[in-house]
């Protein structure tokens, strides 16, 4: 009898941990990422190189993973909560679809010359992540998705001059608005 309550337990336990929305969504390193991404911005728009920009935009991408990585861990440490758990897994698991396809895409558009399309397809693809993921987190965060979805998609169809002032928008602005929200709602 013992046994079967403590099976049941589990279940119970597993079934509401899985239900559990992830909160350890950093405002504040999302703030952080915007500031980084106005300062790749001014280094994008003071280079004529297609390549240098690219490569600005790629360091931009891997020093935001880190930063939220980061400052997701420290919100989950002092909340107390584990950083890898089951919403947390499906988090990963539902951004990470978008984020391998705009790397792929990444490839294909720079070897076709197409290198004006990336600002497009990159916050498009980032903002499905965001809303994908975000199912699992606060209700901000699939917002801030469509918002990324919706200057990604303008950002198809401009001038290829405006490539710097639409990354400075979205992953500029964009973080830094809605990071502030997130950190002012929920905890940091």
């Amino acid at each position: 009898m013992q046994a079967r309550a403590m099976d049941n337990l589990k279940f119970i336990r597993e079934t509401m941990e899985a239900a559990a929305t992830f909160t350890a969504v950093s405002g504040w390193g999302t703030v952080v990422i915007g500031a980084t991404a106005l300062g790749a911005a001014m280094l994008a728009a003071s280079t004529h190189s297609a390549n240098r920009w690219i490569f600005i935009w790629m360091c931009e991408a891997a020093l935001s993973v880190a930063i939220s990585v980061y400052t997701m861990a420290l919100k989950a440490h002092a909340a107390k909560l584990p950083l890898w758990s089951e919403p947390a897994r499906k988090i990963l698991f539902s951004f990470a679809p978008p984020m391998a396809g705009g790397a792929l895409l990444t490839l294909v558009l720079v070897q076709h010359g197409l290198i004006a399309l990336l600002p497009g397809v990159w916050m498009l693809l980032y903002g499905i992540g965001v809303v994908a993921a975000g199912t699992f987190s606060v209700r901000i965060v699939p917002v801030m998705g469509l918002a990324f979805m919706a200057v990604g998609t303008v950002a198809l169809f401009a001038p290829a001059a405006m490539a710097t002032p639409f990354m400075a928008a979205g992953f500029g602005g964009l973080h830094l608005f809605f990071g502030t929200l997130i950190a002012r709602r929920h905890g940091g």
